[in-house]
């Protein structure tokens, strides 16, 4: 193709100024990189870094006293042939299933009461809200003034009713239950939470489409409310699964951990789950090799549920 006089000065004269504007954005690039370099200098000294590093010592006999020994995969061989991992499994899957289905629908209860328009709704939001901020030093002390075996209150509403005095948490039937009781009482004001935002984003006028429908309020809630927060419930059950999984300090205090971390997951390792078995052969035994397996496991256990999560969404969450 030909160019004329005029196309050739016209691409002459836009050379200097695709250089200029080159220039710019290599300016503007080198600036941005600037300001993000804090994040990026904690991403890799704290994330990538240490991902990479357990990585490895999951494949190595480590104590964190020695340099690590490359041992391939006899730490995942140990594990899959130890007892007490399956039993921190099973105990982790107890938790979660008692955990999630409780904590979601009674945090979705409580957002619908406190949704309405009634005075002094605030008031109760912000008590429920209340065990959130709480430590959960200040919850061990709330649950052993309410479960202690000695002088509990507890105990001694079952004594006045004439019934047996319970173990609690140091009986291996009521641990994991009570202990998922507490958790909920903890976190579910923050579910709670979650779930106003999604329920004060359904328009009312379809509320007001279905009165006229005639639709009383079961039908309105299972019509209108669930699925259109069917995207918050789906949240809330990612949220609820990771925490579970992840779930340390409340068994770690609740359990005897404040007299030692081999106390911990008591009675007879009912209450030992994959987060407190990890930190246990970690910190206690110094076992840094093996305990990083663990960490590589229960992340592949949940990039797994994630991943199923995933997937079964697409058949009853409705977005908009």
């Amino acid at each position: 193709m030909n160019l004329t006089s005029n196309d050739a000065a016209q691409t002459v004269k836009e050379i200097p100024a695709r250089k200029q504007k080159r220039k710019r954005l290599s300016y503007e690039g080198r600036w941005g990189l600037f300001m993000v370099s804090p994040y990026l200098i904690h991403f890799a000294l704290f994330v990538a870094g240490p991902l990479v590093a357990s990585l490895y010592f999951s494949f190595s006999d480590y104590d964190m006293l020695n340099p690590p020994k490359w041992t391939g995969l006899d730490n995942y061989t140990k594990l899959f042939n130890e007892p007490l991992f399956w039993k921190s499994l099973w105990n982790t899957i107890y938790f979660a299933l008692l955990f999630v289905p409780a904590q979601t629908v009674l945090a979705l209860i409580l957002a619908v009461a406190l949704n309405q328009k009634l005075k002094g709704l605030k008031l109760f939001r912000m008590a429920h809200f209340i065990p959130v901020i709480s430590s959960w030093t200040v919850i061990l002390y709330v649950a052993d003034a309410i479960f202690n075996p000695r002088f509990g209150a507890a105990n001694s509403i079952l004594n006045k009713l004439g019934f047996t005095p319970q173990m609690w948490l140091n009986d291996e039937h009521w641990v994991i239950p009570l202990l998922v009781l507490i958790a909920v009482w903890k976190g579910v004001g923050y579910i709670m939470v979650i779930y106003l935002a999604g329920l004060q984003n359904v328009p009312k006028d379809l509320y007001e489409a279905a009165e006229m429908d005639g639709a009383n309020a079961f039908m309105k809630f299972r019509s209108i409310t669930l699925p259109l927060i069917s995207p918050t419930t789906f949240l809330v059950l990612i949220l609820s699964t990771i925490s579970t999984f992840q779930a340390f300090e409340q068994i770690y205090v609740l359990t005897g951990g404040t007299a030692g971390i081999s106390s911990a997951g008591g009675p007879n390792n009912s209450s030992l789950v994959l987060m407190l078995y990890l930190y246990r052969e970690g910190f206690s035994f110094m076992h840094m090799g093996y305990a990083s397996a663990i960490a590589w496991v229960l992340f592949m256990i949940l990039f797994v549920l994630t991943l199923l999560q995933l997937t079964v969404q697409k058949k009853w969450v409705h977005y908009e």
